[in-house]
């Protein structure tokens, strides 16, 4: 299925600058530690200067993109909670009263909270208007949404970047509400990496073992009728993904445009992420990931795209949250390369280092 997402972003994305992060590892083992004594955080930082282009990456303010919708898969009874409890979370985000909402005001994020396929209308304040669609179909009797509708998702979250980029954000954040999402998650994950259905199903908003196995049914009675080509990662969007994921999709490939990190959340984050690095695989350098979330899925969708999470905390709430909660680590690493004394500047002798 061609793309068609504006303004032609997958054209403007470029990978990420090799040799300015090969400048900041010479320089990471001039300051005044044992080379590679502050592991990961190195690691970090290498690939931001890599994704900015400079030796002294700038972080900070982020921006926390949620996107909702719901999936029209939840009349199957594959979630714990009604799907009214997603026009209410995004009601809560926009009164600040949620988990992703303490966590922004923590990092002093600014938090923009999309509807991009809530069923019911939203008159809130505080929420950016961007719906494509009530809610997707019911995966197991029709696709999801029609490529149109994907198309223009994957926009919202191309334009939910560009605010973002216009108002000065300097690192994205992005999460996302929708009852009902692991389960469109799950589908595409087992499409995408042929992995069996029951290895990628978990709790997702807390059922239990004999609503697991029904949802498990419901996944593979979705993806045995909708037939989603695997080599096409839009094909399987459409039949079996969520309008949330999709503009998940288009933030991913708009920061990687601007030069932007994004932090990958959890489970469905990730997912997403995998789409747009199977649609273009430079958005892959861009990519920060910020947690490992107790899905047992997240463990494949990161593996496919061989990622290693900066925490794990024992999360599974989605909204963005591990995410925001990873990006003082960011900041730290920036500082480090900003303010940290080489052995030179410190007066401290060469034989330090070892």
């Amino acid at each position: 299925m061609p793309i068609d997402v504006a303004p032609s972003i997958i054209e403007r994305i470029a990978p990420v600058d090799a040799c300015a992060g090969e400048r900041t590892r010479a320089y990471l083992d001039t300051l005044t530690k044992p080379p590679g004594s502050l592991g990961r955080l190195e690691t970090l930082a290498i690939q931001l200067s890599a994704i900015t282009g400079g030796q002294t990456p700038n972080v900070t303010p982020a921006s926390v993109l949620v996107f909702a919708a719901d999936h029209g898969v939840a009349e199957e009874g594959v979630s714990a909670f009604p799907q009214a409890v997603t026009a209410q979370m995004v009601a809560n985000f926009a009164s600040g009263g949620a988990a992703i909402n303490v966590f922004a005001r923590q990092i002093g994020a600014r938090i923009d909270v999309v509807d991009v396929g809530v069923v019911a209308p939203l008159t809130v304040a505080g929420v950016t208007h961007a719906k494509v669609r009530p809610g997707t179909a019911n995966m197991v009797l029709e696709n999801a949404m029609q490529g149109a509708e994907a198309h223009a998702a994957i926009n919202a979250g191309v334009a939910a970047v560009e605010r973002a980029s216009h108002a000065g954000a300097r690192c994205i954040i992005v999460g996302e509400m929708g009852i009902a999402n692991t389960t469109a998650s799950s589908a595409m994950l087992a499409v995408l990496t042929a992995t069996p259905v029951a290895q990628v199903v978990g709790a997702g908003t807390g059922i239990d073992s004999a609503q697991q196995a029904h949802k498990v049914a419901v996944i593979e009675r979705a993806i045995q009728a909708r037939q989603a080509d695997p080599n096409d990662p839009l094909d399987v969007l459409v039949k079996v993904g969520g309008l949330e994921i999709a503009a998940m999709t288009g933030a991913y490939l708009a920061s990687a445009a601007h030069r932007l990190p994004a932090i990958v959340d959890g489970f469905i984050a990730t997912v997403a992420a995998l789409v747009a690095c199977r649609l273009c695989p430079a958005v892959r350098g861009y990519l920060v990931f910020g947690h490992r979330s107790e899905e047992p899925g997240h463990a494949t969708a990161l593996d496919a795209l061989d990622a290693k999470p900066l925490l794990a905390l024992g999360m599974r709430l989605g909204e963005g949250s591990g995410a925001a909660l990873a990006f003082p680590l960011l900041q730290a690493a920036v500082a480090m390369l900003n303010e940290m004394a080489t052995f030179a500047d410190a007066g401290v002798s060469d034989s330090a280092r070892q």
